[in-house]
């Protein structure tokens, strides 16, 4: 089989397994949910055995399966199918010698930076990368061993929420560069000196790194001099991102290019209720940088603030990757908002539309701010709306970060905010009078407030950690769309 990623041979080598019963696979998944026809399943031991689930694996078109008890499909047994899963990934590392790898960690917008180098990598060639955010102990393997042997470039997004997670991750993709997004205080509650911890579990990506390779780090975070000591001590030449002039990319402005708001009655996008208009006219923004000395000039279909830096950690990563600067220029410019990282949405409702930003897929204190930085540059003709669920993991601070954001809130001139969750009560309770919507302990009872207050012109923005499900109230204003009922 040409196209086949593993043959079952091939597993049995790489993992010290035995074949019992001959096939290829064309790809790898450890999910019935999404186990596509020719791929290899991988049942992992954990809440459930996936042992328990070969037959519907293998109705849903699996070629064979990894196993560590008798199954009725062809097979490579072994001891330990999460033991083995790592040991496919290190091989198919290691076939693929020519491939240049990196990867990505950060605080905040790791999963968006990664899904834009991944689109300069495939631009300039044949590239790999992780799907969704697929950054754990069992995601970073599995995407590895989803790596074909011709791959010239790939892209691997690497999260933690403990100390020690990283490091052993890293060594398994063994990056030729690396890049830090920011650190902040995420997952605090997991370390007991706070962001030190933080910044000392991300520096470990540094672990992995190729001999001679590069860090990618943001010098405006206050743990730059930090990470750039910890790089140089691995032995990592440092590029940074920031708006120094002393920065190997230094970021001179950032100014966003607004589409209306479809607050227009008149405006046939707008108001058009039978489904025909434009749905939506991404915004577009340009950014002014000095990269190595060079001034370039180029646009996003980004507009959040965060994206001025977030733009150059991606092009020096590119750089690093051997990606020409003309092909990462291209990559960016055609690269869009991700679902539930600031992709928007005209939602059109009786007398007109408004606008839904949606930023639903998580939360902290570092994103919350620059959401409502960008939400306060809009140039709007209705009101700002804010509809925010709890942040979660910021341990004994977390009502101090959940009140804080009333500042940001009344320098982004938000005209109305509706909140839900226990810790979103403390903001409550730090908001004038005035610009109090709604609030609720729980997500689900606040959808009604929030649809019913809603008028023609607004732009709502939702935003919230994934466990506080800010994801309902984002699909739930979605679903108003008068276009997606007829």
């Amino acid at each position: 089989m040409l196209d086949a990623l593993w043959t079952a041979d091939e597993i049995a080598q790489a993992v010290g397994g035995q074949v019992a019963g001959d096939f290829a696979a064309t790809g790898v998944s450890i999910d019935t949910r999404s186990v596509e026809r020719g791929d290899l399943f991988v049942p992992l031991v954990g809440a459930r055995d996936g042992h328990d689930f070969v037959p519907q694996a293998m109705a849903s078109g699996a070629a064979g399966v990894l196993a560590a008890k008798p199954v009725d499909a062809p097979a490579v047994m072994v001891a330990d199918t999460f033991k083995a899963l790592e040991a496919l990934g290190v091989a198919a590392r290691e076939r693929a010698p020519q491939c240049k790898r990196g990867a990505v960690t950060g605080s905040v917008g790791k999963t968006s930076v990664t899904r834009a180098v991944e689109a300069g990598l495939r631009l300039a060639g044949k590239a790999h990368a992780s799907v969704k955010s697929y950054n754990n102990h069992i995601g970073v393997p599995l995407t590895l061993a989803r790596m074909p042997r011709d791959a010239e470039r790939a892209v691997f997004e690497i999260g933690m929420n403990h100390a020690g997670e990283i490091t052993p991750l890293s060594g398994f993709v063994q990056p030729h560069a690396v890049a830090i997004t920011t650190v902040g205080p995420v997952h605090i509650e997991n370390f007991p000196d706070g962001e030190a911890g933080v910044a000392r579990a991300k520096a470990e990506i540094f672990a992995g790194l190729r001999p001679g390779g590069i860090a990618v780090l943001n010098a405006d975070n206050r743990w730059f001099d930090y990470l750039k000591g910890e790089a140089e001590k691995a032995g990592a030449t440092v590029w940074s991102f920031g708006s120094s002039p002393d920065c190997t990319a230094q970021l001179v402005s950032f100014s966003s290019d607004l589409p209306g708001e479809g607050r227009d009655p008149d405006d046939k996008a707008a108001s058009a209720q039978d489904g025909s208009g434009p749905r939506h006219s991404p915004g577009k923004s340009v950014v002014k940088a000095v990269i190595k000395g060079e001034p370039v000039e180029f646009s996003l279909l980004q507009t959040g603030v965060h994206w001025g830096p977030n733009s150059l950690c991606v092009l020096l990563m590119l750089e690093a990757l051997d990606v020409p600067r003309e092909t990462a220029l291209a990559a960016l410019a055609a690269f869009a908002p991700i679902e539930g990282r600031g992709a928007e949405k005209t939602v059109r409702i009786d007398g007109g539309a408004f606008t839904l930003v949606d930023e639903s897929y998580n939360a902290n204190p570092v994103s919350m701010q620059a959401a409502l930085k960008t939400l306060g540059a809009r140039k709007v003709a209705g009101r700002r709306i804010v509809a925010l669920t709890d942040m979660l993991e910021l341990g004994e601070d977390t009502a101090r970060f959940h009140a804080e954001l009333a500042e940001p809130i009344a320098a982004a001139n938000v005209d109305m905010v509706f909140l839900a969750g226990v810790h979103m009560k403390s903001l409550w309770e730090a908001l004038p009078p005035t610009r109090r919507g709604g609030y609720a302990m729980v997500t689900e009872e606040l959808t009604a407030k929030l649809a019913g207050a809603i008028q023609p012109g607004d732009v709502v923005m939702v935003k919230g950690s994934n466990g506080s499900k800010a994801g309902l109230l984002a699909q739930a204003l979605a679903a108003l769309d008068l276009g997606e009922r007829v």
